[in-house]
C-alpha cells in the first residue's frame, strides 16, 4: 500500500470515529428524561420539581422547567426543533432554572443538536448544553 492510500485510510477511520450516527425519531419517542445539568452546572431541583423533557407519539414534545411546554417536534440531521412551541409564562424561585427555561425555549425554537448515548440525551446549541438522563419509558 502506498503512503497516500494509507493516509487516506487513516483519515477516513479517524473521521468516522468522530461522526455521530443519525438519530431517528423512534429512538426518542415514548421516553421521558430528567434534566441533570445546564452548561455543566448540576441541577439541584428536588423531586417532583425536576425539569423533564418527554417525547410522545409522532414527536409530540412536552415537559417542564419553570414552565410547562409542548409542541410538535421535528428531527432532521440530528437537529431538533419545536414549532410552534406553547408554554406557560411563570418564573421560578431558582435563578438557574429560570435561565434554563429561557435557554431551552430558544434552543428548541431555533434548533438544538441532539445526541443520545446510552441513557444520556444531550441538547447543544452554540456554547450551551443541556444534559438529560432517561427517567422512564412512556406509552
Amino acid at each position: 500500500m502506498n503512503k497516500t492510500a494509507i493516509i487516506t485510510l487513516l483519515a477516513a477511520v479517524t473521521l468516522s470515529g468522530c461522526s455521530h450516527p443519525r438519530l431517528s425519531a423512534d429512538a426518542l419517542q415514548h421516553h421521558r428524561y430528567e434534566l441533570v445539568s445546564i452548561d455543566g452546572a448540576a441541577i439541584n431541583a428536588p423531586n417532583p420539581q425536576k425539569p423533564t423533557l418527554e417525547f410522545g407519539e409522532n414527536m409530540h414534545i412536552s415537559g417542564k422547567m419553570c414552565n410547562r411546554f409542548n409542541g410538535q417536534g421535528q428531527l432532521a440531521d440530528n437537529v431538533l426543533t419545536v414549532k410552534p412551541m406553547m408554554s406557560t409564562r411563570m418564573l421560578c424561585a431558582d435563578p438557574q432554572l429560570n435561565q434554563g427555561d429561557m435557554l431551552l425555549a430558544e434552543m428548541l425554537e431555533k434548533g438544538a443538536k441532539v445526541s443520545l448515548q446510552a441513557q444520556t440525551l444531550t441538547l447543544t446549541q452554540g456554547q450551551h448544553q443541556l444534559i438529560y438522563q432517561l427517567k422512564e419509558w412512556v406509552n
